[in-house]
């Protein structure tokens, strides 16, 4: 199976954010940090790393991670690969708006 998204929460409408993520074996999400959102990770099915690089931690299916805002963060799957949920606030559409004042 490919790396991927494969469920979106896309109701309209709606306040929260929800992604199913796969990572087929010894693949990862690069790091990064996530300025505005804390996100929950569910892992749903294999095993693999979540957190900081310089300290990841082992995760396995049932396992919930709390990645707080303004945290670095990356994920890489086990030898059986990783499937995950994640949840999180919503973030709001680009919206295009007029400056104020003169």
């Amino acid at each position: 199976m490919p790396a991927g998204a494969r469920w979106t929460l896309a109701e309209a409408g709606r306040q929260l954010d929800a992604n199913l993520v796969h990572l087929p074996a010894g693949q990862r999400v690069a790091t990064h940090t996530e300025p505005d959102l804390d996100v929950m990770l569910v892992v749903v099915a294999g095993s693999g790393a979540v957190g900081a690089p310089d300290d990841p931690q082992f995760v396995a299916n049932g396992n919930l991670v709390w990645l707080p805002r303004g945290s670095t963060r990356t994920v890489t799957a086990g030898e059986n690969g990783l499937s995950y949920l994640t949840v999180h606030r919503r973030r709001p559409g680009l919206q295009i708006k007029a400056r104020s004042g003169p």
